[in-house]
């Protein structure tokens, strides 16, 4: 397959969205500076009118229908956000939409799917993963003739991405030294290297996946798009099972550096993004802050980090919470065989616990006799670093205990 993707591609895109996307802040970030040594930037692009980049791409390639496929109408299948591009260039357009998101999207980005298309498109939820909601929008365009509007593997949804590398330049007033993009299916990765490649290929590209879905990562090593044999869609807007074949060339020609970032890292990074920054973001927006430090940046270098959505469910914030705190050391899981004794449970709290250690989790496992069972107690650490003294203080006690790992079956249905 031809890539056609070019820095003039990008910038043709950019003519067509000026007026309809905003052009989002560029903005300096002292936590993440303080903690890299570098001059970090967060280009905003969940401040776009549906919260994520997706909106370029999708526009960039509608506005370029002819009359006859503008009255088919489109169909396109999104985990979320690519659907609100598409929904929101069918009602600045009039072209009728049918959208197909998977069951796992969440309830905030169904509602606001439908807010943005008005009265132009129809929602369909189907299948679990976007990969089969993909499968389902196939089928659909080749039976009613209606546009497909790929959310990454297209040459003009791909250009309308890579206009944010372009943004970032004319708004910085040079290339960046490093730019840090996140990466799902490829299509923002794909638009910005092809811009920044011949314009300026001086600047050091990242690509940021998440560590359970990195498709990216699986097709270089394999030498082509290949479907990944598990996918965690935690990060719903970057868990892509196979990435597309004009993404996958024109990653594969540029050989950016690619990071795989832990789950738990990026639940991390949203809630400091919440409660430093103030900036609302889902775990897909904060996927590429969450990956420095996994790599060294020259001090005093000017980096660039795209938030790339904001479109997150408030009901996740619990299960964030968690899974940072696990990733972070902070929360540990134990079966415990208290002592059948009077006090047992006294002494636990009094002796084994640390004076900055809390129980945020404490159930008997037998529910029908509970004085000769284990408890499963979850226990939040004021440091980390002391797990191995909690576990001294266990080991000395006469409570028996098993600590619950995170590869067994019991610990996932924990987190």
């Amino acid at each position: 397959m031809p890539v056609t993707i070019d820095a003039l591609a990008v910038d043709a895109a950019a003519e067509r969205l000026a007026g309809v996307v905003l052009r989002t802040p560029l903005q300096p970030n002292e936590r993440l500076s303080a903690a890299t040594g570098a001059h970090v930037w967060l280009k905003r692009e969940d401040l776009q009118p549906v919260r994520s980049y997706k909106i370029r791409g999708a526009y960039n390639l509608m506005s370029q229908l002819d009359d006859t496929a503008r009255a088919a109408g489109v169909v396109c299948a999104s985990a979320g956000n690519h659907a609100q591009g598409v929904a929101f260039a069918c009602a600045r357009l009039g072209i009728s939409g049918r959208i197909f998101v998977p069951a796992t999207t969440p309830r905030q980005k169904r509602d606001r799917i439908r807010a943005l298309g008005e009265s132009t498109i129809e929602l369909v939820v189907v299948g679990d993963t976007y990969d089969e909601a993909a499968a389902a929008a196939l089928t659909d365009s080749a039976v009613t003739g209606a546009t497909l509007v790929p959310a990454f593997d297209h040459p003009d949804t791909i250009a309308g991405q890579g206009t944010v590398a372009k943004e970032i330049t004319e708004q910085l007033g040079h290339a960046p030294d490093t730019l840090v993009v996140p990466v799902g299916g490829g299509g923002m990765i794909s638009g910005c290297l092809a811009w920044i490649a011949e314009r300026h290929p001086e600047t050091r590209v990242i690509g940021a996946e998440p560590a359970e879905a990195a498709s990216m990562a699986a097709a270089l090593a394999a030498g082509g798009p290949i479907d990944l044999t598990s996918l965690d869609t935690f990060v719903d807007g970057a868990a892509v099972r196979r990435v597309g074949e004009f993404t996958y060339a024109t990653v594969a020609r540029h050989s950016p550096e690619l990071y795989a970032v832990p789950t738990g890292r990026i639940c991390s990074e949203m809630l400091a993004l919440y409660q430093t920054e103030g900036i609302v973001s889902e775990p897909a927006g904060a996927l590429a802050a969450a990956s420095l430090g996994l790599y060294e940046l020259a001090a005093g270098s000017d980096v660039v980090v795209i938030v790339s959505g904001g479109n997150n469910d408030i009901s996740r914030y619990s299960e964030i919470i968690e899974r940072s705190l696990v990733y972070e050391g902070r929360k540990h899981y134990f079966l415990v065989n208290f002592p059948q004794e009077p006090g047992a449970l006294r002494r636990f709290l009094d002796e084994v616990l640390g004076p900055d250690d809390d129980i945020t989790h404490f159930e008997y496992v037998k529910r029908s006799n509970r004085e000769t069972g284990p408890a499963l107690v979850g226990i939040e650490l004021g440091d980390p670093a002391t797990l191995g003294e909690l576990i001294a203080r266990l080991d000395a006690s006469p409570i028996t205990f098993e600590i619950i790992s995170g590869d067994t079956p019991l610990y996932r249905f924990l987190v």
